[in-house]
């Protein structure tokens, strides 16, 4: 979700002298401090095309600045290749972030269906306990775990703090293994779960939804960090996720 933030520092002209600075780097760094301090870079380092530098915010978006930052670019890179296509280097950078970050969390704080046997893959997945489309993909999981898929659900209440939905998934991420499911398992079917209140996760895990650029739910990210926006049935992702 590109923040208003962003929309107004790409429509200011950064005029004026560049900062006295050794690297590229402290330039872009300095002009965008200068533009706005909310502005927070997470990381610059040098793009694909020559004099341009690839800028990661603290929010997740991607940016492209000169090596003075005096000119930006929002959007994404592209490189043509004769064999694939165009290849989306912005959103392989973005994939790479994703997967690292997911890995970084603990299973504990998921709701995690697992097959019976061995694991060929794993969906992790933002969902939304009031969302029609989270609970269409919800009745493909045993599907998925037949064809040795885990699912990893992740709170994502589109509402945001203090919505119907945070309260729910609240009450659902206050129990712990079987009953968690169960009561996941509830929550989507329409039942009616009594609130719980505990030190959750929820929140947390809405606000890195937001950073991996989640917009809406069900949100599905691959083993490889790759996002697939949108419902979609257990044999599609099979083809997907090339399993037999």
């Amino acid at each position: 979700m590109r923040s208003t933030t962003l929309t107004s520092a790409m429509m200011l002209v950064l005029t004026g002298s560049v900062w006295a600075a050794d690297t590229a780097e402290d330039n872009i760094r300095q002009q965008l401090g200068q533009v706005d301090s909310r502005l927070q870079v997470k990381s610059v380092e040098p793009a694909p095309v020559a004099g341009l530098y690839e800028v990661v915010l603290s929010s997740g978006e991607t940016l492209y600045a000169d090596m003075k930052g005096e000119y930006l670019l929002a959007g994404q890179l592209f490189r043509v290749d004769t064999e694939q296509g165009l290849v989306n280097l912005t959103e392989e950078k973005r994939n790479l972030a994703r997967q690292s970050a997911i890995e970084s969390l603990d299973a504990a704080d998921m709701v995690v269906y697992a097959p019976q046997g061995e694991v060929k893959a794993t969906l992790h997945v933002f969902t939304d306990v009031d969302c029609p489309y989270c609970h269409k993909l919800h009745e493909e999981v045993p599907a998925l775990n037949k064809m040795g898929v885990q699912v990893n659900y992740l709170a994502f209440p589109r509402g945001g703090p203090g919505s119907a939905a945070h309260n729910k998934m609240q009450t659902i991420w206050c129990a712990t293994d079987d009953e968690r499911r169960a009561r996941m398992d509830a929550a989507k079917s329409g039942e009616r779960l009594s609130a719980e209140t505990c030190d959750n996760p929820v929140l947390d895990q809405y606000m890195l939804g937001q950073k991996l650029g989640v917009t809406g739910t069900p949100a599905l990210i691959l083993d490889d960090g790759t996002l697939l926006p949108g419902y979609m049935p257990a044999a599609r992702l099979q083809q997907i996720l090339k399993l037999n």
